[in-house]
């Protein structure tokens, strides 16, 4: 799996004539090595990338997974263990709702509200971690409770860009 931190490093290559390697880095062959003919299309796109990169890193990591899918699919132990894997979360999604009904200390809606306001002095931005430290709650919770608001559109999700670590963007905050 590419690391954002790691293609900003090979970004800066930029800086003495190795435009691309960061293209080149997240699979992208084609305009990899057209930034490098082109000093980076000029500077201008080598500037741009800037903000595109930790997007090329999450869609190379997206393919990387659906590269190595034959050969999982190949390997009947793998497959056992994925198929495995997938029916647990299955179970644990359809257990969700009630994942909060054995809480002893806090209900689903004061999870929440600790979440946003954790997220609030945050800049809106909550990684599952801080999200576990504001509300003492386990990752599982703490995670569950994110994805519902991610699909309920409530928020974004992105990667730091100097760590890579998935962070939850509240919008209105």
């Amino acid at each position: 799996m590419n690391k954002v931190g790691t293609a900003y490093v090979l970004w800066l290559g930029g800086l003495v004539g190795l435009s691309g390697l960061h293209r080149l880095y997240n699979g992208q062959t084609a305009t990899g090595f057209l930034w490098l003919g082109t000093f980076g299309l000029f500077g201008f796109g080598q500037l741009f990338d800037l903000l595109l990169i930790p997007k090329m890193v999450e869609v190379h990591n997206a393919r990387l997974g659906e590269q190595y899918r034959p050969l999982l699919e190949q390997n009947p132990i793998a497959l056992k263990i994925e198929q495995i894997t997938l029916q647990s979360s299955k179970f644990a999604a359809m257990r969700s709702p009630k994942l909060f009904d054995s809480m002893e200390s806090m209900s689903r809606q004061q999870a929440t509200i600790e979440l946003l306001k954790a997220a609030e002095s945050r800049d809106g931005k909550l990684s599952v971690t801080q999200g576990v430290m504001a509300t003492g709650l386990s990752f599982q919770q703490v995670e569950t409770l994110l994805k519902e608001m991610l699909n309920s559109g409530y928020l974004e999700i992105g990667n730091d860009p100097e760590t890579g670590i998935v962070l939850y963007e509240f919008k209105e905050l």
